[in-house]
């Protein structure tokens, strides 16, 4: 029995809204962490030269969090990741564009690109197991 088109599309509406709820998580969860360190950065706790590293950590750690939204909401594995890992980084890249005049990946664009699509991508690897789905098999 052949899917009718609408349920197709349906499903792949579904899908892309999955994917950018996604990533406005991923963005919200990678801010408040940024927030957090730069709390600590400010009382000192933590050195002012691991900047660059803990924004990296805070796109692995969004990227996993609206990975993980992603992959429940629709499924899809390692795609659906890395999917929401691409949009966080375009989320990021365009803050960045907007908040500051100089935005080229030489900047340490390619490090919070890796870092998005890893957090992603883990996600959707872990997020996309079997989910309790086990058969039941009857004894005999």
């Amino acid at each position: 029995m052949r899917k009718k088109e609408e349920d197709q599309g349906a499903k792949l509406l579904r899908c892309a809204l999955g994917i950018l709820l996604g990533g406005l998580l991923a963005l919200g969860v990678c801010l408040l962490f940024l927030l957090g360190t730069s709390v600590a950065i400010s009382s000192g706790v933590i050195g002012m030269e691991l900047t660059y590293q803990i924004t990296i950590v805070g796109c692995v750690l969004g990227g996993f969090c609206g990975g993980l939204l992603t992959v429940r909401r629709c499924g899809g594995g390692l795609a659906a990741g890395l999917a929401t890992g691409a949009v966080l980084f375009l989320l990021v890249l365009t803050l960045g564009a907007l908040c500051f005049r100089d935005v080229t990946l030489e900047a340490g664009g390619i490090g919070l690109l890796c870092g998005a699509l890893c957090g992603g991508a883990v996600a959707g690897l872990l997020g996309s197991g079997d989910r309790g789905k086990r058969k039941k098999h009857r004894k005999r």
